[in-house]
């Protein structure tokens, strides 16, 4: 019993200590890092009479425009092949309906084509060449994705043998050399993340979750992906529970970070559920990415939660990031950075 004692005495400090509790008014808007632009663009939905999947496809958008930190929208972090390609997400709390979209070419508004995926299919995800052709269906005009910036990332990745890379157990060796690739016959030890370089430089995403006066939840996401991933990847930002989740009654969360490894943990969904049952944003927060650090301790990542009461709190893990900043917006007169310490 003493040691249970210990143990729990620990889980609340360090629940205390590297994660922010704030009780806020709703509406409310709650976004991944200090993006306070896209959080005010979806505030304003609210002062304008707009829903909740209003403000999280206008907040989001905006950061698409904006190309928030060169990892959302058009224009930055290409592919192996020098392609812009574009992952997004939208989550309606109240009916459970989603809209995502993968690998999104030619097309720069990949929140919208998200919600166009919810609201005019049957479907929950669209990737790729053909998500393009629905795009196009549905009025949205095509255009190169890439920019001077996106080219001159990709000529000096291929200047420098095409690293980092994140090929592995292929010849010729994906550490030195460029490729074609072929497959090794024997499979060997995938080595950790680090020499990746997967940090916050590379690997935004705008996570945002919106919820108005009567408790309606909605979450979003959108990013262009990893720099210099192998070309038809799709992360974490479009996969339901990973990227984003959002339930009425409950909550909603967001993630940012290495995609790779946090969708296969879904810990939007698991901080939801925990908000559920009573804990706080908080806590669900923290609790969401404590599963992922045990088998990835070298993982960078944060996930931020927002129950329907307005409370929300973030936690997040690894050096590459350091401190995590969120931001926040329950009333007309300013955004609000919040930050917590990774664990």
């Amino acid at each position: 019993m003493a040691a249970f004692m210990r143990k729990l005495v620990l889980i609340l400090y360090l629940s205390v200590f590297f994660c922010a509790k704030t009780i806020s008014t709703l509406p409310i808007v709650v976004n991944t890092w200090p993006f306070t632009n896209a959080t005010e663009a979806g505030y304003n939905q609210f002062l304008n009479g707009g829903s909740a999947v209003d403000a999280v496809e206008k907040g989001c958008s905006r950061c698409e425009v904006l190309r928030c930190d060169g990892s959302v929208g058009e224009g930055s972090d290409p592919d192996e092949n020098g392609e812009v390609t574009l992952d997004a997400m939208i989550m309606d709390g109240e009916t459970m309906d989603v809209g995502s979209v993968g690998c999104l070419r030619n097309i720069s508004s990949a929140i919208s084509v998200a919600r166009m995926i919810m609201e005019r299919t049957d479907h929950t995800l669209l990737a790729g060449e053909l998500a393009t052709k629905f795009a196009v269906e549905m009025g949205f005009k095509e255009s190169d994705l890439s920019s001077n910036k996106s080219d001159m990332m990709y000529k000096q990745w291929k200047e420098n043998n095409c690293q980092p890379n994140f090929r592995v157990n292929v010849s010729p060796d994906p550490k030195k050399s460029c490729g074609p690739y072929n497959p090794n016959a024997v499979l060997s030890k995938i080595q950790n993340r680090e020499d990746k370089q997967v940090s916050y430089l590379n690997h935004d995403t705008i996570g945002m979750v919106a919820v108005d006066k009567n408790g309606h939840v909605v979450s979003g996401t959108t990013t262009n992906g990893l720099n210099h991933k192998v070309p038809g990847r799709v992360g974490d930002s479009p996969v339901v529970g990973a990227g984003s989740y959002a339930q009425n009654g409950m909550g909603g969360a967001a993630a940012t970070g290495d995609g790779d490894i946090m969708m296969r943990f879904l810990p939007s969904y698991t901080a939801v559920q925990l908000m559920g049952s009573g804990t706080s944003p908080s806590n669900a927060a923290l609790f969401s990415i404590k599963p992922i650090i045990k088998y990835f301790p070298d993982f960078n990542g944060a996930v931020i939660a927002v129950n329907n009461k307005g409370e929300h709190g973030a936690a997040c893990h690894g050096s590459g990031i350091g401190t995590f900043h969120y931001s926040v917006m329950d009333n007309p007169d300013k955004v609000n950075l919040f930050s917590v310490k990774c664990v």
